[in-house]
């Protein structure tokens, strides 16, 4: 194991499992391959690669990530009324995630709430607002 120390444009290798408040896990490694990721090359949220900034080989910690650090905060702009002829055939529930196309490609959307009419979206994501408990294990620095 060297010394160096995550930070700007090194490479990490780590186990890592996110947990919301109430202990519900989000996302686990720990029984899957490692992770690699440079920081900085947006395959990491800025604000997690942050919290691991000092940290080296060998460590094993829990970062807590708040919404500003995090998926950010919702914004109610992103719940959409939609018409309900646009789900024609489909049973609605409430907490269905459905796949919508957009400029940029695919956009999750949360079946909020529904009637004869309407069809109510949440586009924010499931996890902006939500404090989280970042545990990582690094195995690697370069």
């Amino acid at each position: 194991m060297t010394d160096i120390v995550i930070g700007p444009e090194t490479t990490v290798t780590l186990h890592f499992e996110i947990r919301l408040e109430n202990g519900e896990v989000v996302d686990s490694n720990f029984e899957r391959a490692p992770a690699t990721f440079t920081v900085g090359d947006g395959n990491m949220l800025a604000g997690f690669e942050a919290a691991m900034f000092g940290l080296k080989a060998g460590d094993r910690t829990i970062l807590e990530i708040t919404p500003e650090h995090g998926f950010g905060m919702p914004n109610p702009s992103n719940i959409q009324k939609v018409g309900r002829e646009s789900f024609s055939g489909m049973e609605l529930e409430e907490g269905l995630v459905i796949a919508f196309q957009d400029a940029s490609g695919e956009l999750p959307g949360v079946i909020r709430a529904f009637d004869d009419v309407n069809v109510e979206v949440d586009f924010n994501h499931p996890l902006a607002g939500k404090v989280l408990a970042f545990e990582v294990e690094i195995l690697s620095v370069q």
